[in-house]
Formats: C-alpha cells, sequence, structure tokens
C-alpha cells in the first residue's frame, strides 16, 4: 500500500443520524480511529471532520464529511485534491441495500450502485476507479419505504450484532491499509456468503 493513503465513512453529521442505517460508514471509521487512538478535528477546509493514522512512515487520514450523504463528494474531492492522492489509495467506506446485515464486500472499483454518496464521490474525482467498503443493511420488504429504512436506526436484533460487525469492517480497513485491497477482498468476502 502507498505511503499516503484515505479512508473516508459516508453517513449524515447530526446526531440524531448517528445510529441509522445509512450511517454504517461513518460508524466503522469512527471505530477505525478509536482502534488506532486517533482523535477527529473539524477541518472547514476539506468540510468534514479529518484524522490522521501515522505508522512506519505511512500516513493514513480519515474523513468524515460534513457535507450530508448526496454531497459527500464535495468533501472527498477537496481532500483528495490537496493530498495528491492516487484513487487506488482512496478506500470509501459505506452502506449497502443489496447486502445482507453483517455482510461486507470490498471491491478495487465499481459503479455508485445507486448509492448517493458515492454517486457525489464519483462526480467530484471524475472516476469510480477507488476501492469501496460496503456494509449491508438489508432491505425493506416495502421497496417505497426505502428512504425511511436507511433514515432509520439499527433494530434491536441488529443493534445486538452491530458491535461485532463494525469490528469486522475496522479489520477489513486495517488489512487493505497493510496489505492492500487483493489482501483484504481475499479475507474478507469470502465470509458468510454461503450463509
Amino acid at each position: 500500500m502507498a505511503d499516503t493513503c484515505l479512508i473516508v465513512g459516508l453517513g449524515n453529521p447530526e446526531e440524531k443520524y448517528r445510529w441509522t442505517r445509512h450511517n454504517w460508514g461513518f460508524l466503522v471509521v469512527e471505530k477505525l480511529a478509536a482502534d488506532w487512538g486517533i482523535k477527529f478535528k473539524r477541518d472547514d477546509a476539506f468540510k468534514g471532520l479529518v484524522a490522521k493514522y501515522v505508522d512506519c512512515e505511512k500516513v493514513c487520514y480519515l474523513l468524515l464529511p460534513l457535507t450530508y450523504m448526496n454531497l459527500s463528494g464535495q468533501a472527498v474531492g477537496l481532500m483528495f485534491e490537496r493530498k495528491s492522492l492516487a484513487l487506488a489509495h482512496m478506500l470509501v467506506v459505506c452502506d449497502d441495500l443489496d447486502l445482507p446485515f453483517g455482510q461486507v464486500r470490498l471491491r478495487a472499483k465499481g459503479s455508485a450502485g445507486g448509492h448517493n454518496g458515492l454517486k457525489s464521490i464519483i462526480g467530484s474525482v471524475n472516476s469510480s476507479e477507488f476501492p469501496r467498503l460496503r456494509g449491508g443493511i438489508g432491505r425493506p420488504t416495502n421497496q417505497s419505504q426505502t428512504v425511511d429504512f436507511v433514515l432509520d436506526q439499527f433494530n434491536k436484533e441488529e443493534q445486538g450484532k452491530l458491535e461485532s460487525y463494525l469490528k469486522t469492517a475496522v479489520e477489513c480497513c486495517q488489512v487493505w491499509v497493510k496489505h492492500g485491497v487483493d489482501e483484504a477482498m481475499s479475507q474478507f468476502n469470502k465470509r458468510k456468503d454461503d450463509e
């Protein structure tokens, strides 16, 4: 992995959104920062909360955009440009309606898949050629309730499994930083596929 990388957690900044399904990316990256013992600071130059992790001359920035989900690309674009990052060295962490709750899937590149945060980032960096870690949140039985579903809090059953789920996602991020996307995919994408 490169000397400098960026991990972006997608979500909405207000406290009322903190434990909602759409904020899965925020929760993962917050837990990653806690595991690394680093703290976020508001940085208006990047329209987000930024933390910096340094290990063996490797620097990894963590970013939580404060632009709200649908404008995530504004913050990511600023960080991407000013830190002169390569696309392959930026990992975006977000929720995914098409995966069951508890399953993570890492991809080296791909489409937005209907995710507005990813759409915004793709538009901002003019490419979809960056890694993304998606965390399954499942789908509502009634498709017309999708917006309410993603902005709703995790239910009791999900809350009971959330800590372990976030831990798995954090471990995936750490493997990505140390060993790259291929190693992280081989370790984490096969989990839960047969369940």
